[in-house]
């Protein structure tokens, strides 16, 4: 059995499981391991120092797979001023025809350009309805709702999956993703059910084979469980969520000084300081994203055996376990 859906169709893959954009982790051994097990996967512009290096880039996971992928363009509210427009008509120039976008009003933009060449599918990522209907307006072709639960940003609202999904699913008439708590068959059927048409997953994927991270960091996913995270620049209207550490514990300790700026935690959040986690292993020297999820993540699988999981999994609770609540 195959779950069809508007998703998989737009998208041109077998399963309706998309690998959500990851700054140092959307990179092609990532994303070509997801394609080629059926699901969509992700280049992260920005992991890319410079619009040639994603071309380059592109090449490479083109050279790992036949299968569609895409690339994610971030636009971030910070003073960084990386060439957003760049990425985007790089990955163009290279025959990349689906986007992931998140970020602020700016990214407007890049969807000028991306709009430009036909058959260009865009996914928009949203932590508020309001949001998603303001996405689905200007032209986006897919809508990808983030729930409280997930890593990176949730937004200010706190609005658990269970409810944002169904909500944004009652007003928005375009394809949804559910992003944000997902890693397993239960949480495919669940998101189905509420009134998406596939998963977008994150954290889920970082606790791959294929993910590009030290495996001192992937046995960290597996140790802490759904309460090991923590939220973090809430002072600032900027909300993250990251993994539980001692260093996310004195971020978060450092935060409550009401009188607390960003400068008072720069060395311990700074992206450099997180690409230097990532790549030794070396807990101590930042902090690295994560989601509740981490609490249904118990092993370490390759790409493929973690979506034929997700899909068998869900094949069962659709055939067996839901069809015997019938009467």
């Amino acid at each position: 059995m195959a779950f069809s859906t508007r998703i998989t169709e737009m998208l041109g893959i077998a399963h309706p499981i998309v690998q959500g954009g990851m700054q140092q982790v959307g990179v092609a051994e990532l994303a070509s391991a997801v394609s080629n097990a059926g699901g969509l996967g992700i280049l992260t512009a920005l992991t890319q120092p410079d619009p040639k290096a994603l071309a380059a880039e592109i090449e490479r996971c083109r050279s790992m797979t036949d299968k569609p992928f895409g690339v994610n363009v971030t636009v971030f509210p910070t003073t960084m001023s990386p060439d957003y427009v760049g990425y985007a008509r790089a990955a163009l120039d290279a025959g990349v025809r689906i986007f992931e976008t998140a970020g602020t009003q700016a990214v407007a933009e890049v969807w000028e350009v991306l709009r430009q060449v036909p058959g260009t599918v865009i996914l928009h990522k949203c932590t508020a309805v309001r949001h998603a209907l303001s996405a689905e307006r200007r032209g986006v072709d897919v809508v990808s709702i983030d729930g409280f639960e997930c890593a990176g940003h949730p937004g200010e609202d706190d609005i658990p999956g269970l409810i944002l999904i169904p909500a944004a699913a009652d007003k928005v008439k375009i394809p949804l993703l559910a992003s944000g708590g997902f890693g397993d068959g239960r949480g495919l059927i669940a998101a189905l059910a509420l009134g998406a048409e596939g998963i977008n997953m994150g954290t889920r994927f970082c606790a791959t084979k294929e993910a590009p991270i030290h495996d001192n960091v992937k046995a960290k996913y597996v140790e802490n469980d759904e309460r090991g995270s923590s939220l973090i620049f809430r002072n600032f209207h900027n909300t993250a969520r990251v993994g539980k550490s001692d260093v996310s514990d004195e971020v978060v300790r450092r935060l409550k000084n009401p009188d607390a700026t960003f400068e008072d935690v720069r060395e311990l959040v700074s992206g450099a300081a997180g690409k230097v986690l990532l790549e030794t292993g070396d807990l101590s020297k930042g902090v690295f994203w994560a989601g509740m999820v981490q609490g249904l993540i118990h092993d370490i699988p390759t790409c493929a055996e973690l979506i034929d999981r997700i899909i068998s999994e869900a094949e069962t609770i659709f055939d067996q376990r839901l069809a015997g609540f019938r009467r």
